[in-house]
């Protein structure tokens, strides 16, 4: 097969990209230009994208001995990625940008173009188990836990699943680093990037805040109606949210008070006590299946959460989206969010669909 790598300048590319050409494939190298003012040099572990990623990368396609390019796709991901990420948060929602970058840059963006030039597929460095059974895409979690991806990849369609490779999905990020090792990557003791690739610095308050500006509101009680403060806008909040919430008085009760809930129209910031957070049902929008819907109430296993956020539960579909009750409460569980569908199985916990979290009781 003709494959595509998505190169970012990390070890997990690297190494994917590396499998790709041992299994024989016709592989060329991709690096992202993501943004239109690319830091110099990386931070620690933070951020991406960089002019050291991408030199990273070129190094790495060049001991492979593979084609490498550079793709400017900064405009799209500004548009796709970063303006979609800022509104939702202006609406009162919590967006996962990975999620959001993995739809509509790697798999949309990139692979549209990937298949434009006769590409068979794109191969990324990202911990998912996939293959096709039947023709039917089935998309598992990794063999390593800690690392699994399968949620910021779950709201990718089964056509888009069908042109995807993830050779990583079998490994533990020790092996994919000995490997390196191996092959003499650069990158093997490379840090991963964490937190948000674009807020290099991981304050998403001062981010939203010079974009959105400032739109003062209340903070209220959510059982009394008591204002207890103000705030600069809602953007600053996110539903679970403990730290930061400027409330000087405590609570009567002295136990500390959560986010509840975010009305962007009125401003108002409901905060309140940790029980009130636990959520039984959530529906979600836009359902996408990677195989086939839903057929009646399912017993599955839900994640409302990159890292975390589990429970068993009962979903079903219909016209309007996905309506899934929680045999155990979740905390935290906010707007905005992906939800993500499993079913556990011997080899592994299967992703039966995925939807975003519109409304929560």
């Amino acid at each position: 097969m003709r494959v595509l790598a998505a190169m970012s300048g990390g070890v997990d590319s690297a190494v994917a990209a590396a499998r790709a050409v041992a299994a024989g494939h016709e592989v060329v190298g991709v690096h992202l230009a993501l943004s239109a003012k690319p830091g110099t040099l990386r931070t620690g572990a933070r951020g991406c994208c960089t002019v050291e990623d991408s030199r990273d990368a070129r190094r790495a396609a060049d001991l492979l001995g593979i084609p490498f390019y550079v793709w400017d796709f900064a405009e799209r991901f500004t548009e796709e990625v970063i303006d979609t990420f800022v509104g939702e948060y202006a609406a009162g929602r919590t967006p996962n940008p990975c999620l959001t970058c993995n739809e509509k840059i790697k798999f949309e963006a990139l692979l549209d173009k990937a298949i434009a030039l006769g590409f068979d597929a794109v191969c990324t460095g990202h911990y998912a188990r996939l293959e096709l059974v039947d023709g039917v895409p089935e998309l598992r979690r990794s063999r390593d836990a800690d690392k699994d991806q399968s949620y910021v990849l779950a709201s990718l369609t089964a056509e888009q699943l069908r042109h995807s490779m993830f050779p990583l999905g079998d490994s533990l990020k020790s092996e994919v680093r000995e490997e390196a090792g191996r092959r003499d990557l650069a990158v093997a003791e490379k840090p991963d990037s964490h937190d948000i690739c674009f807020i290099p610095d991981g304050d998403t308050r001062s981010f939203l805040e010079d974009r959105l500006g400032r739109s003062p509101g209340k903070l209220v009680d959510a059982e009394s109606g008591a204002v207890l403060g103000e705030h600069a806008g809602v953007h600053g909040f996110t539903v679970g949210q403990r730290k930061g919430l400027g409330i000087d008085a405590p609570a009567p009760d002295g136990r500390p008070r959560y986010v509840l809930s975010l009305e962007p129209v009125s401003g108002t910031v409901a905060v309140g006590s940790a029980e009130h957070l636990a959520v039984t049902e959530v529906d979600a929008r836009r359902p996408i299946w990677p195989g086939r819907p839903l057929d009646g109430p399912t017993e599955c296993v839900v994640q409302v959460r990159a890292h975390g956020g589990l429970a068993d539960a009962v979903a079903e579909a219909d016209d309007d989206g996905i309506r899934v009750q929680l045999r155990q409460p979740l905390r935290g569980v906010a707007p905005g969010q992906a939800i993500v569908l499993y079913r556990p199985e011997e080899r592994g916990d299967l992703v039966l669909g995925s939807g975003l979290i519109s409304a929560t009781r």
